[in-house]
């Protein structure tokens, strides 16, 4: 919350906020005439503000604060209070009319044993299978002979490269 706090609407220098840029010796008479009634209606109205703020100060109202959402009444509460300790009963099997939740069902270190080996088989005979199916791939990696050409280019890049000047292609 926001506390009021009162500002101070009457200046004790007004001058200091009416200064302008302008000089006011290079201005016609209609213009000077102009200033003069603008100043003379600032001043009325100053003078009518601290008449009503009675004292120089405006109170600045203090803001509202957002209405609070989302409040449940208490016969809610209390109906989500006893869904969740009857669920938390299910789960420990204090209830007396509910059963208890099942633990996670754990394997013998024998039938563990059984298991891995019938996976690793299986596993086995799947390699073997795919293995079988696949062709021989064809060598695809260029000969001695190619290679020896593709590095005597490069190596006349470079020389090019090096003959200019440049340390980049």
């Amino acid at each position: 919350m926001r506390v009021a706090t009162a500002v101070s609407v009457i200046d004790t220098n007004p001058s200091l906020h009416y200064k302008s840029p302008m000089n006011i010796t290079n201005l016609t008479t209609t213009q000077l005439s102009q200033i003069i009634t603008i100043k003379e209606q600032i001043e009325a109205l100053e003078s009518q503000i601290e008449s009503i703020a009675g004292g120089g100060e405006v109170p600045i109202p203090a803001t509202e604060e957002a209405p609070r959402r989302g409040r449940r009444s208490a016969a809610v509460r209390a109906r989500m209070s006893a869904a969740a300790k009857a669920r938390w009963a299910r789960i420990k099997g204090t209830d007396a009319t509910s059963k208890p939740v099942r633990g996670k069902r754990k394997l013998s270190a024998s039938h563990r044993r059984k298991l891995i080996k019938a996976l690793a088989k299986a596993r086995k005979m799947r390699w073997a299978k795919a293995k079988a199916a696949k062709p021989a791939r064809k060598d695809r990696r260029s000969s001695p002979a190619v290679r020896a050409k593709l590095a005597a280019a490069a190596r006349a890049r470079w020389a090019r490269v090096r003959a200019e000047g440049k340390t980049r292609l």
